[in-house]
């Protein structure tokens, strides 16, 4: 498919990509070479975690797959360093813009300093940013999403299939993005029957220090809760998230997954039958939106945001325990239509 390029990229300046992208994290690129300059695309730089966190980085990179299948063009992937810093950050995506990627995505908020940077270097290429870090450029598409409201849904859901009346909620970092998700998962269980307690507790203070990254962490967390009589857990803590379901399986209660359906990602197939749902934000849809409009030469730009309007968060229906309960179906429904009416207004924190 036809490919305007914005960028002109010597054999030197591949070279020297390479070299500079080892020295700030791995990165994997589809079939090509890189001195086809008309075949460069999309390329996505993960966040904490990295990708096979069968959760939030993988979904971007199914939307990566997705525009390498559909436009035939050149894409990389680039994983992230511990301990690494903003500087670090801006230098990955400016050495993928300088070679002549386009778009540009950050996965996370914690690009938002680095993708301004960098945007402001490379103005003739797209960036993008997943999550809450509104980035203010003309050349920038900030990919949000409404996780709130798939969050509430995931609470009627919890209240509706508790037996024990407690129901956990295990966040990876103490941030204003997480709280999104407590806020909306609390809200849906009290709307739901006020009676369900809800535990909620953060992992870490920090990203630094694992809160997405780190399953041992989950698993403690959901295993305390558990202890506490929680008999759902949901998750929103990235690959901390897998400890937590490994938990609920081990107990025999319910987990509720997060981002992406984790009742079909084999990872965690063995725990599959524990996994009552999962909270999704379509991550995948963003970033192929993005690289589609890059290629349809309308790049989008500012605000770009998915909510349970547009389809782009949502619950799962993958178990059938779940998709099979009348009652339990009929009450996500009635709750996900009037959030679209504006009936009920979702807190976001």
């Amino acid at each position: 498919m036809r490919r305007i390029s914005r960028i002109t990229v010597a054999g030197a300046a591949t070279a020297s990509l390479a070299l500079a992208l080892s020295a700030c994290g791995g990165t994997s690129t589809s079939s090509g070479s890189s001195d086809s300059k008309e075949d460069l695309g999309l390329a996505i730089a993960y966040d904490v975690g990295g990708k096979g966190d069968q959760s939030f980085n993988d979904a971007a990179y199914a939307g990566l797959e997705q525009a390498k299948k559909e436009f035939g063009y050149e894409t990389a992937d680039v994983e992230p360093t511990d301990g690494e810093t903003d500087a670090d950050k801006e230098q990955r995506l400016a050495s993928l813009a300088k070679q002549g990627y386009n778009p540009v995505i950050g996965v996370g908020y914690a690009y938002a300093a680095a993708v301004k940077g960098a945007a402001e270097k490379f103005p003739d290429t797209t960036f993008g940013i997943v999550d809450d870090a509104t980035v203010e450029a003309d050349n920038v598409a900030d990919l949000v999403f409404s996780e709130e409201q798939a969050s509430y849904l995931a609470g009627v859901a919890a209240a509706e299939s508790t037996k024990t009346n407690v129901v956990g909620f295990v966040g990876g970092v103490n941030i204003p993005l997480i709280h999104k998700f407590r806020a909306g998962f609390e809200q849906g269980v009290k709307d739901t029957d006020p009676k369900v307690k809800v535990i909620s507790q953060f992992l870490t203070q920090t990203a630094e220090e694992g809160g997405f990254s780190s399953p041992d962490k989950g698993k403690a967390a959901a295993e305390g809760q558990i202890e506490k009589k929680a008999d759902v857990v949901y998750a929103a803590a990235g690959l901390s998230g897998q400890g937590v379901i490994e938990a609920a399986a081990a107990n025999e209660v319910w987990a509720i997954g997060v981002d992406s359906d984790q009742y079909k990602q084999e990872a965690l197939a063995k725990y599959k039958d524990s996994i009552l749902t999962s909270a999704m934000k379509d991550v995948a849809k963003a970033v192929y939106n993005l690289a589609k409009s890059v290629e349809d030469g309308k790049p989008a730009t500012g605000i770009v945001k998915g909510d349970l309007k547009t389809g782009e968060v949502s619950l799962s229906n993958s178990n059938p325990k779940f998709a099979d309960d009348a009652e339990l179906q009929e009450a996500i429904e009635t709750a996900k239509e009037k959030i679209i009416s504006g009936e009920i207004k979702v807190k976001s924190s």
